[in-house]
């Protein structure tokens, strides 16, 4: 398990702003990773239970020194509001890394001008297990963002920025979509027969196995497909129907796209100079 050295990645305070699922499930990763739960402070209004003697507050304490990292983690939907209490406790030395998918580097520096330093992260949810993808881009000093993001998973720096959108469709959004498909092979297995507990295990299992031997042995998805297909055999039979005229592959794609294009629209009409 990738360890946290916070003293050095942190240094003084660090606040979470918002903490829904995905804020909880990086704080979660972070303290089991070793980070002292009283260097955090949570500012979220509807005071949610976080345990492991974390603070929560609905706002800044006006005489706490600001952060030496603040993770932005409210929706999109939420951003102005999350400026207006927490950009004054801010200093020029805090680093501020926002989660909010759709919304730019330029959005949040309208927002928070004291910060120097502003990075964009898009994590997914299973940065919980440390077994997640975390998306980055906005800063020069990566080693120290990306150390600090280490045990949440894959870190993966971008040239553009432009590339989020993305990144939101193919690693934020899925882990739904990949839900989907094992539920879906769960419940092809129940049509032939099988139970519904049963059906589920394997399924889940299957997917879980096949992504962690393609892992293990870095070996091209289609390659293994094409490996394992026998000429006449079931699993030939069973990709001709799912590839049938390129449908497999168009739906992922438009499935992608439409996420994409919805990541695109949150971000939060720039306010003039």
């Amino acid at each position: 398990m990738e360890r946290l050295d916070h003293d050095r990645l942190i240094g003084g305070a660090l606040w979470i702003i918002g903490c829904g699922n995905m804020g909880r499930a990086i704080l979660d990763r972070w303290i089991r990773c070793g980070l002292d739960p009283a260097r955090v402070t949570v500012i979220d209004p509807a005071l949610p239970p976080m345990g492991h003697g974390v603070a929560v507050l609905p706002r800044p304490d006006p005489g706490a020194p600001s952060p030496s990292i603040a993770l932005l983690a409210v929706k999109p939907q939420m951003l102005d509001a999350a400026a207006e209490a927490i950009a004054p406790s801010l200093s020029e030395e805090t680093m501020l890394v926002s989660i909010l998918a759709g919304v730019t580097i330029a959005t949040l520096r309208q927002r928070f001008a004291t910060p120097s330093r502003i990075a964009r992260a898009m994590p997914n949810l299973p940065v919980a297990i440390g077994a997640g993808v975390v998306a980055l881009y906005g800063i020069d000093d990566q080693p120290a963002l990306t150390a600090l993001m280490a045990p949440l998973g894959v870190v993966e720096w971008l040239d553009q920025e432009s590339h989020f959108d993305a990144v939101t469709a193919l690693s934020g959004s899925g882990p739904a979509f990949v839900a989907r498909f094992i539920d879906a092979m769960a419940l092809g297995g129940v049509a032939l027969g099988l139970s519904e507990a049963q059906a589920a295990r394997m399924a889940l299992a299957t997917v879980g196995g096949t992504a962690a031997l393609l892992e293990t042995n870095g070996e091209d998805p289609a390659a293994m497909a094409r490996r394992v297909t026998s000429p006449g055999g079931t699993t030939q039979a069973g990709l001709a129907v799912l590839d049938e005229g390129g449908q497999f592959a168009a739906r992922i794609g438009d499935t992608l796209a439409a996420a994409a294009l919805r990541s695109a629209a949150l971000n939060p009409r720039a306010e003039a100079p």
